[in-house]
């Protein structure tokens, strides 16, 4: 039985949308809600994990949304994109058509809680990334179960670092994840570590997904109330490790031992379901001794809003700001 004292009993109640945010903030939240108060996003249900079939046709369905949504943002001849081949691993190449920084790199892990947004997500994203930095981008579209479950797509990741670094020094290569692909980021980072590969000049992580364990406060706090990820993502956590430990350092970095990591930008926010991910990574980061910047936006959800509000263009800015920082002048 559980013990009455350990925790917070509430009652049900309405979390109301805070007049401290933007306008446009406000109606991205109320988009994603029902008229009965639930996230719309909350009636999705994932298949169960030996049920192949069924993850092939959900990851088609996604894949088409994330392509959609991703490509709204890519500007017309901003960006060509070559796509290669390295092994098994397959990576756009995205060249901005105003090149502002020759030899300099921006590598991009997409997210997708590790089993969605490849694709063509990842090539639009790819060019997205390069016209945002002036700055040939690499993207990973790394492979993914229910086929190929971890280590597949850290092999990936290692593999794309490798390719990278046959053709940039590390010190102009700058490393970026968003929620899975925060988590790829860092345990690229510390698996390089260990095969003796440099490290990158900086690294951005937004709203990484950096414990599958789900052990943060957050992940009980903000469950429904991040209405863009209203619940846990256990199912697919478990589908990708496999019968791997959901503890391991390489599937859960904020667990790693992080020092020698590069400067590192966090984003996340007050109702992100990763919150505390971000929060976690920050404090430890900051014991390692690791140069680290945390914003956390209020009432942003997982992922931002909608990519629509001020909130979001203000992260697009300080993002900028940040890994122009770090990149030798």
């Amino acid at each position: 039985m559980d013990d009455p004292h350990d925790g917070v009993l509430l009652t049900q109640r309405r979390v109301p949308f805070p007049s401290s945010i933007s306008e446009q903030a406000r109606q991205a939240l109320q988009r994603m809600v029902g008229a009965d108060g639930v996230p719309i996003n909350a009636s999705y249900s994932m298949p169960a994990n030996g049920d192949r079939e069924g993850w092939i046709a959900l990851q088609s369905a996604v894949q088409r949304q994330y392509a959609a949504t991703v490509a709204k943002n890519v500007m017309p001849k901003a960006a060509s994109v070559e796509t290669v081949m390295v092994d098994q691993t397959v990576i756009h190449v995205a060249t901005p058509d105003t090149m502002d920084r020759e030899g300099f790199a921006y590598v991009d892990l997409h997210g997708g809680a590790l089993v969605f947004g490849g694709g063509d997500a990842c090539r639009a994203s790819a060019q997205v990334e390069a016209q945002k930095h002036g700055v040939r981008c690499y993207g990973v579209d790394y492979r993914m179960p229910p086929d190929h479950p971890y280590p597949a797509a850290l092999d990936d990741c290692l593999t794309a670092y490798r390719y990278v670094l046959e053709r940039h020094l590390p010190y102009n290569v700058i490393i970026g994840g968003r929620s899975a692909g925060g988590n790829l980021a860092v345990a690229m980072l510390l698996r390089g570590r260990e095969e003796g590969l440099p490290m990158p000049s900086a690294l951005v992580l937004l709203s990484p997904e950096l414990d599958l364990t789900e052990s943060g406060d957050s992940f009980k706090v903000n469950q429904m109330v991040d209405v863009v990820l209203p619940g846990s993502l256990m199912s697919c956590n478990r589908l990708y490790a496999g019968e791997a430990d959901l503890a391991h350092p390489y599937l859960s970095p904020l667990f790693g031992e992080l020092d020698g990591l590069p400067p590192t930008f966090l984003q996340t926010g007050t109702r992100d379901l990763f919150l505390s991910n971000a929060v976690r990574m920050h404090r430890k980061l900051r014991r390692a001794n690791i140069p680290v910047e945390l914003h956390v936006f209020e009432a942003m959800p997982h992922g931002g809003f909608s990519g629509e509000a001020p909130e979001d263009l203000e992260l697009i800015q300080d993002v900028k700001l940040f890994v122009r920082s770090h990149w030798p002048s």
